[in-house]
């Protein structure tokens, strides 16, 4: 199984107007935290993010969190 690279050791801590957003799991996107393609001929792939109202979030950026996109504290342990 395939390891994500660790883009950063914090979350991405963000005001998202409404839409949907994809989440780069692979780690490997140009434009953190969001998915630009470079996951390609590997097996992850985005996960898509629905924000229903404007709000802050925290998206994972150490890509290893149990919460899927968002963060849940597990870069502390990296």
């Amino acid at each position: 199984m395939e390891k994500p690279k660790i883009a950063q050791k914090a979350p991405y801590v963000l005001d998202l107007e409404p839409g949907t957003y994809y989440w780069c799991s692979c780690g490997k996107s140009n434009n953190q935290p969001f998915c630009d393609g470079s996951h390609k001929g590997s097996e992850f792939t985005p996960e898509k993010v629905e924000i229903e109202e404007k709000k802050k979030v925290a998206l994972c950026g150490c890509k290893h969190s149990k919460n899927g996109a968002f963060c849940d504290g597990s870069h502390a342990k990296l």
